[in-house]
């Protein structure tokens, strides 16, 4: 990539005088405000960051699905919904009565693929079915599909969980959520066979919604924040769902200074994530939809904060052009999935 001055220009002639959020501590009061104060630079016209934008660029790239993933993905939630349509709705159709959620749902999946999400819609028959039942009616509706899926993957491993089921194909799994349709569009009831069963209200297309919304209103950086949030989940084993992790990012991003911008303020987007996230501790997130409101915990705190001191780190050889340095730095955060030299 050509080089240029116009790279002063572009970072605001500035640099991220942060240099811990452990000793002290990033304020609330300071929030992300703090992360963008600038100290004036003293050498006039000499381009900075020259590996920033080649290597997240690169990075994003390397998240992507393949082309036989996607193929694959597709392939395995067919198979599943062809036999599910056979035994409820006496159809062979391999995507009707179903749609994807999840990383596949709402355009977020990164590779190595892990599970793919797809709600199947029961008939109401099959509800009224299981009302007969005087306990935990839906385990045994979970069953129920588990047993049906089971006559065309006799020797795939299944199990219940909670409110899918999970069939263990070879490459990855597929997790079939069994859902009713409700009268108020885009809204389901799906099962929660936990503490003697019950029906939960969702509303997926709510979130797709969401996110599609955010990452449209923010020069289109949500997703690519998002992919990259779950490439440290996977390589730093973070305990935290993929999911909240997406809420998050959107609601960062949001109020981001750098939220406009290309690649290559992409250093400080994902390093102000981390500062970001790593105050979110023991608070709560909506869910959009059904506004359920989701406590976050702070089991994954310790692991935002070290992620953040090696981001911050990483942004200071960037600056100074220390390329190699710098990608030793996003490697331990991200794995080798980001080039360590752009």
């Amino acid at each position: 990539m050509a080089q240029s001055t116009s790279f002063l220009g572009n970072r605001n002639s500035t640099m991220s005088g942060l240099s811990s959020l452990s000793s002290p501590l990033l304020s609330q009061a300071t929030g992300l405000a703090a992360l963008a104060a600038p100290s004036a630079l003293t050498i006039a016209n000499l381009p900075r960051w020259i590996g920033v934008r080649q290597r997240f660029e690169q990075f994003h790239r390397n998240l992507g699905l393949t082309p036989l993933q996607q193929l694959d993905g597709h392939t395995k939630r067919e198979g599943v919904v062809s036999c599910l349509n056979r035994s409820y709705h006496g159809t062979t159709s391999r995507t009707d009565n179903s749609f994807f959620i999840g990383s596949w749902g709402k355009d977020t999946a990164i590779r190595p693929p892990r599970d793919v999400d797809i709600y199947f819609l029961l008939p109401a028959t099959v509800y009224h079915r299981f009302q007969t039942y005087t306990w935990n009616r839906q385990s045994a509706l979970l069953q129920d599909v588990k047993d049906k899926l089971a006559v065309t993957y006799p020797t795939t491993g299944m199990r219940g969980d909670g409110q899918v089921i999970v069939v263990n194909f070879g490459s990855y799994s597929v997790e079939v959520v069994p859902a009713f349709e409700l009268q108020t569009p885009g809204r389901y009831w799906i099962c929660d066979a936990h503490n003697g069963g019950s029906y939960q209200e969702t509303a997926p297309w709510a979130e797709v919604d969401h996110i599609e919304a955010t990452d449209s209103a923010n020069a289109r950086n949500l997703r690519p924040l998002i992919r990259m949030l779950k490439a440290w989940q996977a390589c730093c084993s973070v305990p935290i769902k993929s999911f909240h992790l997406e809420l998050l990012a959107a609601a960062f991003i949001a109020q981001s200074p750098w939220r406009l911008k290309d690649w290559f303020y992409f250093d400080w987007l994902t390093r102000d994530f981390l500062a970001f996230l790593y105050h979110r501790a023991n608070s709560t997130i909506l869910v959009p939809g059904t506004f359920q409101t989701i406590y976050l915990g702070d089991a994954w705190q310790s692991r935002a904060l070290s992620a953040y001191n090696r981001a911050n780190k990483a942004c200071a050889h960037e600056y100074e052009n220390r390329v190699a340095e710098a990608g030793d730095e996003w490697q331990k955060i991200f794995g080798t999935d980001i080039p360590r030299v752009a």
